[in-house]
């Protein structure tokens, strides 16, 4: 699928959908839990249905059928699914399924599509190894076989990405013996706040030095909860980033700035680009002015390079994105991509190791390629809503992954976009 964008004012107000972070945490622990969970205003989209597949075939039983998810979970105990998993392009259900498969006592074969299957998992399978697991892969990536049960110990863990230390801070909590996860350094710290708050309301003990390690007790139990998924502010990044553009203004409602998501300070990155953001009770406008150019340390929010990026294609000056390495292997290699996609559109922009700088002008329409990503996708599209001329973008259908009305809420915005086959 393609969509089709032309330069227009963006002046509107959106619903943020609800968070995908928070509804795939919401899945598992209900999935691990004895009775039934609750889970009101999950976000319904290809990777948190993902999620709902991998627990259901791991014996959670499930109903969606009211809106709300209704999850009775096996109380820690892990099925033997008759076939292999397949968690399509999501990312998180892979690294979370992961070790919930090494809580089970048959093996379990885990694949992904041909994105997932070339994102790193060997870390995370590595670590587990050390916890009494035993693990068949290729590479250090999927397709894998797990075989429990974990036992427990002492690991080390990898953290370019937080998803291994999150997959194990929710699945170590029922191995039979204590579990020490030791750290060296650890990227997007926020998405293990969340993990951590979400352990917290659960009544989990553990015990931590910092981010460096984090002591587990063994053989404790989940209970069941109700829970509403709050808003995303990893999606209502784009509208944000749309109501930032000079001429535009955006009010986005559903967003709760008490949560743990750490992509919530998008809105501080806009303001020090020029942006205004007023705070009302239930809403946040966005409304665009002069737009400089800003350095900004991504490594908490590596989720907001794209959509930065595109909006720094509009800024004057030259903007820096930086300590981001782990952008590199999201579904795409999100620095390579954006610069090369941008570039199509007459932004000059540069890479290092672990940054994107980009040097604001004026964007050109063209053809461009969202790789299949979606975020890739949506940021493409933000910048041709003010680019000279008309841009086509390919793989459009990658929203369907995150946020599936997205170019239904950017027409409500007063966007022009249209999608063809």
């Amino acid at each position: 699928m393609k969509y089709t964008v032309e330069s227009s004012p963006i002046v509107g107000e959106v619903l943020a959908p609800p968070s995908k972070s928070h509804t795939i945490r919401a899945a598992f622990f209900a999935a691990l839990a004895e009775g039934e969970s609750i889970i009101t205003n999950p976000l319904e989209s290809a990777d948190t249905r993902s999620a709902v597949n991998a627990i259901k075939m791991l014996g959670a039983d499930v109903d969606l059928s009211n809106g709300d998810w209704r999850i009775t979970g096996a109380a820690g105990r892990v099925g033997a699914p008759r076939t292999s998993i397949d968690v399509g392009n999501s990312g998180t259900t892979a690294r979370f399924v992961i070790s919930m498969a090494s809580l089970g006592l048959t093996p379990i074969l885990i694949k992904g599509d041909s994105q997932t299957s070339s994102r790193p998992m060997g870390p995370l399978l590595n670590a587990l190894i050390r916890l009494g697991a035993r693990v068949t892969a290729s590479n250090g990536k999927l397709p894998a076989t797990i075989e429990g049960p974990i036992s427990g110990g002492e690991t080390e863990v990898d953290g370019t990405t937080s998803q291994y230390l999150s997959s194990l801070l929710i699945h170590t909590p029922l191995a039979p013996y204590d579990t020490v996860l030791k750290l060296l350094e650890l990227n997007e710290k926020p998405y293990v706040d969340m993990t951590l708050r979400w352990l917290d309301q659960l009544d989990i003990e553990y015990e931590r030095e910092g981010y460096s390690l984090f002591k587990v007790r063994g053989r404790q139990e989940y209970s069941s909860f109700n829970k509403v998924i709050p808003g995303d502010f990893s999606s209502a990044t784009f509208f944000a980033c749309l109501g930032a553009i000079p001429g535009n203004s955006v009010a986005i409602l559903g967003l709760d700035f008490e949560d743990s998501q750490g992509d919530k300070v998008i809105f501080d990155y806009l303001e020090a680009m020029g942006a205004k953001v007023e705070h009302q009770k239930d809403r946040v406008f966005v409304t665009g002015q002069n737009l400089e150019a800003v350095d900004l340390d991504l490594n908490d929010t590596p989720d907001a390079l794209p959509a930065i990026s595109a909006l720094a294609s509009l800024a004057k000056g030259k903007t820096t994105l930086c300590n981001v390495p782990q952008a590199r292997i999201k579904e795409t290699d999100r620095i390579s991509v954006m610069a090369e996609e941008l570039s199509k559109m007459c932004i000059k922009t540069e890479e290092t190791i672990d940054s994107l700088i980009i040097h604001g002008g004026k964007p050109k329409g063209a053809k461009v390629s969202g790789h299949g990503d979606h975020r890739i996708v949506m940021s493409l599209a933000l910048v041709a809503s003010a680019a000279k001329g008309i841009t086509t973008i390919d793989s459009a259908e990658a929203v369907n992954i995150t946020f599936p009305n997205f170019a239904n809420m950017f027409l409500q915005a007063g966007g022009i976009i249209s999608q063809s086959e």
